[in-house]
């Protein structure tokens, strides 16, 4: 008998989370239940403008964070004051679905986020009035996967949740069931 595997997480979610978000929210069904659809990873390197190897650097380290392959992203207009050029190299990014997803938020959860400094919970404020939320990283070295000693350049990214939820209110319960460590008010 062959046994799939299943990411922690996604078991939790479909045996635990499920239930506790229709007995709080008062769903009738499970497909009302909001779920977490992917999970966009964005690194913008400013300075690769002037050094090409920041973007091949920045694209392995995000590899490295997400498991999966980054892409870098590219300028679409010039910019004069930024010294910037259209079509240049300007960014990384990856999006993560599926088991991948499950997998990168429990690192984060659990390896990631206690490792920032003066860490008192990731901030509410990163709703955009859809369901989906948006958090600010200061730097990339909080996660394992870094070596410190091989980084050229500290770098922040931002990690966006799209879930299906209809609003803040949900995406914040959603996401508080998964454990994201919100600051208490």
């Amino acid at each position: 008998m062959e046994t799939t595997y299943i990411p922690t997480l996604k078991k939790k979610y479909r045996e635990e989370i499920v239930p506790a978000l229709m007995k709080k929210m008062g769903y009738k069904s499970v497909m009302q239940v909001p779920r977490l659809e992917k999970i966009c990873l964005n690194q913008g390197v400013g300075d690769a403008v002037a050094d090409k190897k920041l973007i091949e650097q920045a694209v392995k380290e995000m590899t490295l964070i997400a498991g999966q392959k980054a892409v870098p992203t590219y300028s679409t207009k010039d910019i004069s004051n930024f010294k910037l050029r259209k079509g240049v190299a300007i960014g990384v990014r990856v999006t993560l679905r599926g088991n991948r997803m499950y997998e990168f938020l429990e690192r984060l959860i659990a390896a990631a986020l206690p490792r920032i400094r003066d860490f008192k919970g990731v901030s509410d404020k990163g709703f955009d009035g859809r369901g989906n939320y948006t958090l600010g990283i200061p730097e990339q070295i909080i996660f394992p996967e870094i070596d410190i000693d091989k980084i050229s350049k500290i770098n922040g990214m931002d990690i966006t949740f799209v879930t299906s939820a209809n609003n803040d209110k949900e995406a914040f319960e959603l996401l508080s069931e998964f454990g994201l460590p919100f600051k208490r008010k």
